[in-house]
């Protein structure tokens, strides 16, 4: 089995990242980060979408494995003093994965014949900080509304507790086939209307953004990455073809890290 260990820069996940790589060499694993067939990131959650996108053409080959050295994060199943439990799992490993739906961002630049595809594991935004930002919304085609705010979130299942959380957005479990459009801080009036609540997209529609052509200090983000900045005509969200899977050895239920997150402990009544 060839592994890649993908880690930040803190000190605690380099130590954690030396030390895995020496038992995993000492087990007969091949360290391989070009083609590997297990990601290991060491880190958080922000590290292991690092991950995501440094593998994402490579999908179709790769499971991922999230160690976490810091506080619980919503892709890490393991903890950095679990490492010799982590390898005896890799040792056993059967090819067990469990996949979630990732988000397709199709953006036809001002002047360019071809989409430029992007892959978000937890969300897009586009925003406009300097001033209002104007854009239609279409739902398969037909228009939904005209949105006046500070920008829109169109987020993944899994990415639903990250960003769309902060900004009102719904929790959905990351087995749902749907994609989820959030409004940030819309303009609402008696001139100027939205729907005002978050919308749950189903697998065969889509979401197409014009923005308004007069402005284009657009800021469109694909999770914690800013492409380059250039005049949007149309960014077009869907269901990806592609998938991300984990190597699952073990499993939390959703609903219990989702509460461990955001709730901590009960309080007894």
């Amino acid at each position: 089995m060839r592994v890649s260990v993908f880690y930040n820069s803190g000190k605690k996940s380099q130590q954690v990242a030396t030390k895995l790589i020496k038992k995993l060499v000492d087990c007969a694993f091949e360290i391989d980060d070009k083609n590997p067939d297990i990601v290991i990131s060491i880190g958080g959650d922000g590290t292991l979408l690092s991950a995501f996108h440094k593998f994402s053409t490579q999908l179709n080959q790769v499971r991922f494995v999230g160690v976490h050295t810091g506080h619980l994060g919503f892709y890490t199943d393991w903890r950095d003093y679990e490492i010799d439990d982590l390898v005896e799992s890799l040792k056993h490993d059967t090819g067990q994965q469990i996949s979630y739906p990732l988000l397709d961002v199709g953006v036809q630049y001002v002047g360019e014949r071809d989409q430029k595809h992007y892959l978000a594991l937890n969300e897009s935004t586009l925003k406009r900080v300097s001033a209002t930002m104007v854009t239609d919304v279409y739902i398969r085609d037909e228009l939904f509304e005209s949105f006046r705010g500070d920008g829109l979130c169109v987020s993944t299942p899994t990415g639903s507790t990250a960003y769309n959380k902060s900004i009102g957005g719904a929790v959905l479990h990351p087995r749902l086939e749907a994609i989820q459009l959030t409004e940030i801080a819309s303009l609402n009036n008696r001139v100027f209307r939205t729907l005002g609540s978050p919308v749950v997209i189903a697998p065969d529609e889509w979401i197409d953004i014009k923005p308004d052509q007069t402005a284009q200090d657009y800021i469109m983000t694909i999770d914690q990455f800013m492409p380059r900045q250039k005049p949007i005509e149309r960014i077009r969200y869907r269901i990806a073809d592609q998938r991300i899977a984990f190597a699952r050895y073990r499993h939390m239920h959703f609903w219990n890290r989702v509460e461990d997150a955001f709730i901590g402990e009960k309080q007894g009544s």
